[in-house]
């Protein structure tokens, strides 16, 4: 039998994140793993009137893509995927898998190679994003690597994800809601500030938003969200930071991170582990240097880190930035087959200013 929590889930994902309308091509992608919230996905969109289409991978055969292909495989695109990225109204992608670690031995620079080659599709989905013609979001289906990766049980990892996404609620719906007008009040008070400073034990760190829009991400894009975001002007950045989590890529995790920038370039990194995973990315291209994301975590539902970025950057209390991509709906401008987030912790002894006047402090904001 299903898991209600699951069928409120899906009904988010289709009623609330996305507004499924009769007609709309929707895409539902997701591993063979992840079966049963593809299931109840699909079914959700029926209800709706979409024109499902299943968009299955394997996690096996993806690691025989990045083992054996040839450069000229890596090149390709399925011109499916491609119409698809291209013409349809909705994208839906359930995470999850049967090994966190199933990639650690893979070399980083491969992977940033498929990402690389694959990027138009990246592009295209956030750029038609960003002009309102296609709707999309993640999310994540409770599975044992991940429970595990979390230093949880098999339950206890549901009822932290069904939490993390109101779905342990009668109506996860009202909640989300309530949430999107608590932060669309921090983002018009925001509207057109310039200035931005960190402070803090691990953050001491500078950067222009003038010109710049924060979104309020309530669960349209990403489900769990709660944060808001912006895409800093890309030569303002100055300073250093220090990340408190590992941040992980390709199914490894890279820890101990430490960035310094000048004039939007970081240009002094290092970490304590998996360093050359960290320099793969920032010396992937032009823009993976820079920042294409500024932002603040506002999901007090989720309190702890699991390993996992769709939940950990939402983390009450805590900002991230993202090397690389940013999201043109900000105004941000730099280009990247990069979009690394890493979460720095604020809830001791650190505080935000923006144009001079105290904005956040110790992971709560002091602003109405």
């Amino acid at each position: 039998m299903s898991d209600r929590r699951l069928q409120r889930l899906a009904d988010v994902l289709v009623n609330y994140s996305t507004e499924i309308k009769p007609g709309d091509w929707v895409g539902i992608l997701g591993d063979v793993s992840v079966l049963p919230a593809l299931r109840e996905v699909y079914a959700a969109v029926i209800e709706a009137g979409g024109n499902p289409t299943l968009l299955l991978h394997d996690e096996y055969m993806v690691r025989t893509f990045l083992r054996r292909a040839s450069d000229a495989q890596i090149a390709w695109l399925d011109p499916s995927q491609t119409l698809y990225y291209e013409q349809a109204d909705a994208y839906i992608r359930v995470g999850g898998g049967t090994n966190t670690r199933a990639m650690t031995n893979i070399p980083a620079a491969r992977v940033q190679q498929v990402a690389k080659a694959r990027s138009y599709w990246l592009d295209t989905r956030l750029s038609r994003g960003a002009r309102d013609e296609m709707k999309w979001v993640g999310t994540w289906y409770p599975n044992e690597a991940s429970a595990q990766e979390a230093n949880m049980s098999l339950e206890e990892y549901e009822d932290f994800v069904y939490g993390a996404t109101f779905c342990d609620r009668e109506d996860p719906i009202a909640r989300w809601r309530e949430l999107s007008a608590m932060q669309q009040g921090k983002v018009d008070w925001l509207a057109g500030r310039k200035q931005i400073v960190c402070k803090g034990p691990n953050v001491d760190l500078t950067l222009s938003v003038e010109g710049r829009t924060f979104i309020n991400s309530d669960g349209h894009a990403n489900m769990p969200s709660g944060e808001i975001f912006t895409g800093p002007v890309e030569d303002s950045v100055n300073g250093w930071v220090r990340f408190d989590y590992p941040s992980i890529v390709g199914g490894r995790a890279v820890s101990g991170i430490e960035l310094r920038f000048e004039n939007g370039r970081v240009v002094e990194a290092s970490a304590k582990e998996n360093e050359d995973l960290l320099y793969a990315q920032l010396d992937a291209d032009a823009g993976s240097r820079y920042l294409g994301e500024f932002a603040i975590g506002t999901n007090f539902g989720i309190q702890q880190f699991t390993g996992n970025i769709l939940f950990d950057e939402k983390i009450g209390g805590t900002i991230h930035m993202a090397i690389g991509r940013g999201y043109e709906e900000t105004g941000s401008q730099n280009k990247s087959s990069v979009h690394w987030d890493m979460i720095c912790d604020m809830r001791q002894d650190s505080e935000i200013l923006v144009d001079g006047e105290l904005f956040y402090k110790n992971g709560e904001f002091v602003v109405e």
